[in-house]
């Protein structure tokens, strides 16, 4: 994939980055057309905990803006399947998370999601959507504010002859990185978007970030891997067991991989241990087929 802001990797280690706070800020004001003074990355993108297993399969951004709105901004450029659902899904185990934390439920604070997307959900051209539930027949009843859903869809917006006086339009001009007029046209009126594009050019070139896509795209493979052997062990197996199976064997494979590149890199071997979660006698396994 081209390294630009919809490579996800790009775009989550790019907005995490210390220091690019600002760079958010500016984005999700003209986004959600409000005025944010303070913003607090909830985890810096980074390989140490990409390598953790329960970071492996996203690397969202999960911001708390000033008046204690969680926001998380999700780059689906792959993923086609079930958006709606999933971004369901995401926001109540957010409200969960919170609720075990001890949070009482009148101090639940509004989350928002907001999903990039490289394809076409709804049927209507406007390419920026956010939700709102209303009562059935008095629709000027909003029921639930806690949970709003964000949808930019990327193709409506090349499409649409937008407005390049609006900022959110040149944000997503550099975020597409496909119309070169219209990202003149955004560097002109917003010279804070020079930055981000030099710095995104700049982190495709970072060795670290370039081994986060490799392991990410790995672990989609072997992700992927899993099911397939699941599938095929569930036809005796019965079918729950066998993806249960398969993942685990997916994810074996994969920290095995992990672990032999560490121990090239002279990596301690308790080190290893904590990222893979393989024993000590496995890893010295692995150290002795060298």
């Amino acid at each position: 994939m081209k390294s630009n802001l919809k490579n996800d990797v790009i775009f989550k280690t790019f907005f995490s980055r210390k220091g690019n706070e600002v760079c958010l800020i500016d984005f999700l004001e003209a986004l959600l057309e409000v005025k944010i003074e303070t913003i607090k990355i909830e985890q810096e993108v980074n390989l140490g905990r990409f390598l953790l297993k329960e970071d492996a399969e996203s690397l969202d951004i999960e911001a708390i803006l000033d008046d204690g709105i969680v926001v998380d901004i999700e780059m689906r450029v792959d993923d086609k399947h079930n958006i709606v659902a999933k971004a369901v899904f995401y926001d109540t185990k957010q409200i969960t998370r919170l609720m075990l934390e001890g949070e009482e439920y009148e101090n639940i604070k509004k989350i928002m999601m907001i999903n990039i997307l490289n394809d076409e959900l709804f049927l209507f051209e406007d390419y920026i959507s956010k939700t709102v539930t209303v009562m059935d027949h008095h629709r000027e009843y909003v029921v639930i504010d806690a949970m709003e859903w964000c949808f930019i869809e990327l193709p409506k917006f090349r499409r649409s002859q937008p407005n390049m006086e609006k900022k959110v339009n040149q944000w997503l001009a550099i975020i597409d990185d496909v119309d070169e007029e219209l990202i003149e046209m955004a560097e002109e009126k917003n010279q804070l978007l020079r930055k981000v594009r030099a710095e995104f050019v700049e982190l495709s070139g970072d060795e670290e970030t370039r081994r986060l896509e490799e392991l990410k795209d790995k672990w989609v493979r072997d992700y992927k891997s899993g099911v397939s052997y699941a599938r095929q062990e569930g036809m005796q197996e019965g079918l729950e067991h066998g993806i249960e199976k398969g993942i685990k064997e997916g994810e074996k494979n994969n920290s095995l991989e992990i672990a032999k590149e560490m121990l090239e890199n002279g990596e301690e071997v308790e080190k290893i241990e904590k990222y893979t979660k393989l024993t000590k006698e496995e890893i010295e396994k692995l150290r002795k087929k060298k």
